[in-house]
């Protein structure tokens, strides 16, 4: 008989890793509001720009001592990743300048789709059924949050910046998954960060944007954002040492729930056409990454 997939262990109990991602997903959730509310007080590419490069300080303060050892590839490597790090985060908080956190949150869970779809344009490696099930799932999904202007052809700016921002992410997991295997994590990882904070800054006088006023809001949401993003990698790549690839990608769904349970406790307030669309997002992130199985079964 046909069946949609194994789950093997029991969901529950969590172990230490799972719950560690687990507790990660649901503090990736807060950060579009945290992040929605910085953008009343900052540009885009200042703020994106802040976060990183105080993320890649602390980086180069904790990982000081393997620095010295980067190899050419490493810094190529981190620099392409960097690069995808600042495209995807400068463009989804340029949206969250126009769109509410919970829209931005279940747009750019549309990454999740999207990692099989490149796959097979750019590597030539056919997406599973199950995945392209995936892809037109969230696509459907993605045009009821667009709204109304969807219908017409016309999406606002803010979605499309979100749209754009989900493939520049999906490229950042494939760029991973290429050299995570060949590198030193914690090496890369400070590249990274600090690649795609100062781009994110010498976008700045190319887009027209400036310095904001001093404000402590995007001074400590930025800072705070920073600091944490040294801590999240570090817990995710503790944790998937023991956590299959699958599994750890089907927490990692969780994301936009939490990203509209935070939102809707801050006030937004979606139209109903807009919550179908996103559980069809959600049902595309969590479909694309499920495998059919076939099992003998004895008579």
């Amino acid at each position: 008989m046909l069946h949609m997939f194994d789950r093997g262990k029991a969901a529950w109990p969590f172990s230490r890793q799972e719950a560690a991602l687990i507790a990660i997903t649901m503090l990736w959730g807060t950060t579009f509001l945290i992040v929605h509310l910085a953008m009343r007080h900052s540009g885009p590419f200042f703020f994106v720009g802040l976060r990183f490069v105080t993320a890649g300080l602390v980086a180069l303060l904790v990982f000081r001592r393997a620095l010295a050892g980067l190899t050419r590839e490493e810094l190529w490597a981190g620099t392409a990743i960097g690069v995808s790090i600042f495209l995807g985060y400068g463009l989804q908080t340029l949206g969250l300048q126009t769109i509410s956190s919970s829209k931005s949150a279940f747009i750019t869970a549309l990454y999740v789709p999207l990692v099989p779809l490149l796959q097979w344009l750019v590597l030539r490696e056919a997406p599973k059924p199950m995945a392209m099930l995936g892809i037109v799932l969230a696509f459907a999904g993605l045009v009821l949050l667009a709204g109304p202007e969807a219908g017409s052809g016309a999406i606002g700016p803010g979605e499309l910046a979100t749209i754009l921002s989900a493939f520049a992410i999906a490229a950042e997991i494939l760029l991973i998954g290429r050299f995570a295997r060949r590198v030193d994590v914690r090496r890369i990882t400070a590249v990274q960060l600090l690649a795609a904070g100062l781009l994110s800054w010498a976008a700045m006088p190319v887009l027209g944007e400036t310095i904001p006023a001093f404000s402590w809001v995007w001074l400590a949401a930025a800072v705070g954002l920073g600091a944490a993003s040294v801590a999240i990698q570090l817990t995710i790549n503790w944790a998937q040492r023991l956590v299959a690839p699958v599994r750890a990608t089907i927490i990692y769904a969780g994301e936009p729930v939490w990203g509209g349970v935070v939102g809707r406790l801050a006030g937004d307030r979606l139209p109903p056409e807009a919550f179908v669309g996103a559980a069809l997002v959600l049902a595309g992130t969590l479909v694309s990454e499920l495998r059919l199985r076939r099992r003998r079964v004895s008579d």
